[in-house]
């Protein structure tokens, strides 16, 4: 009996590996997540240095993304990933040990958040361009909507396991639980058959590859808009483990347990959001801007939020509107981009999607060091919506000069 479409890409079996994996590995993720979060607290009551700290793990995003593609298009992606993630596991394990011996000071957190950044922007583009090879390109809205799906279901069961372990255990546990995910995952990618090797390799240099992936990504409006009301959500909705946080400790007052459940909370509307992609397959343009200024108004929402009732279904609304962009975007990059382009295209979308994060973080840090988590909060919601009016105004003047 053939699968419903939105599960369609369920029928390959190394993608249903990679599937299983990633959830277990994203599990572990957020797990850790929480975790950093929660100890860099313990070291710092300062909001500046919690954002520091998404600064510096995403920052190298912003350096290194582009160059990543165009090694994704050059090696097999497989193999990429093996090593990224190993090397991932070894951060993990790294920070386990350092608060289990008691020696864990924030300068260590930062230097460790730093390496896995570098690492991350190399795993990033592989990632995406590889789901491509796993299921072929009739089944890549399924694909990415499910990655959307398990990355966000882990969004609610990787905190608010996170927040009870460190509750009762602290946060050891945690850290370990994700090099435990990542092993998982390892195995996974090593008993696969696709090794996502290049397609139309010519030789060229590095640098003319970037050149040539840039220039088709200019020449292309459904991509810049796109990429556009990403780089919006980005850089003012998608800061949540350091707003989340501040907001429980210095305007809501709730421990652990209620950190874990409002990320829960978030994850509940961005699953929700994933599933709708999944039915919709490729969004029309209308609904990312939509989306894009729904999950902004979210925030700017959340800003006047004062008790935990009141928090939760605000950011259950903005993760379901968050998401529906952010998988949109990412199934409009893989269908409009060649095989032989697609890791410096994905590049792209990873370096707007997480390397937009450190800057964002490290506003909200500030602003919030200065004047406060609701002004903060208050500022980039408001930034965002502005933002999402001005790409709507050129796209349509773009539709106008067509016609």
């Amino acid at each position: 009996m053939p699968l419903p479409a939105a599960f369609r890409a369920l029928a390959h079996a190394d993608y249903r590996r990679f599937f299983a994996a990633q959830i277990v590995a994203q599990i572990g993720s957020w797990m850790q997540s929480v975790a950093q979060s929660w100890l860099v607290l313990q070291l710092t009551p300062s909001p500046f240095k919690l954002g520091l700290i998404g600064t510096l793990q995403f920052g190298p995003i912003l350096l290194l993304s582009i160059a990543a593609g165009a090694l994704a298009d050059r090696v097999p992606k497989r193999r990429l990933l093996v090593t990224t993630q190993s090397v991932q596991c070894g951060y993990s394990l790294a920070l386990a040990a350092l608060v289990a011996s008691g020696h864990a000071q924030y300068w260590h957190v930062a230097v460790l958040a730093c390496a896995s950044g570098i690492v991350g922007a190399l795993d990033g583009p592989a990632r995406q361009s590889f789901i491509a090879d796993l299921v072929g390109a009739r089944d890549v809205g399924s694909a990415v909507a499910l990655n959307s799906a398990s990355f966000n279901a882990a969004r609610i069961v990787g905190p608010a396991l996170g927040g009870l372990i460190i509750a009762r255990w602290g946060v050891v546990p945690a850290f370990l639980a994700n090099g435990l995910g990542l092993l998982i995952s390892i195995v996974a990618l090593a008993r696969m058959s696709t090794a996502g090797a290049p397609r139309g390799q010519r030789g060229d240099s590095v640098l003319a590859e970037i050149a040539e992936g840039l220039d088709y990504i200019r020449r292309s409006r459904e991509i810049l808009l796109a990429l556009g009301l990403l780089t919006a959500v980005s850089f003012c909705v998608f800061n949540f483990s350091v707003y989340v946080p501040l907001i429980v400790r210095t305007v809501l007052h709730i421990g652990a347990e209620g950190f874990g459940f409002l990320m829960a909370a978030l994850g509940v509307g961005a699953v929700a959001g994933a599933l709708a992609v999944s039915v919709l397959g490729k969004p029309p343009r209308g609904l990312l801007v939509a989306a894009a200024g729904l999950a902004c108004a979210g925030l700017f929402s959340l800003s006047f939020a004062r008790h935990f009732w009141m928090a939760a279904p605000i950011l259950t609304w903005t993760g379901f509107f968050g998401i529906i962009l952010v998988a949109g975007a990412n199934t409009t990059l893989q269908l409009a981009a060649p095989d032989e382009l697609r890791g410096r295209v994905m590049s792209v979308y990873t370096l707007v999607w997480g390397g937009a994060f450190p800057i964002g973080a490290f506003m909200v840090g500030a602003i919030a060091e200065r004047w406060g988590v609701g002004r903060a909060l208050l500022i980039q919601g408001l930034g965002g919506m502005v933002a999402v009016g001005a790409l709507f105004a050129w796209s349509r003047a773009g539709l106008s000069r067509r016609r």
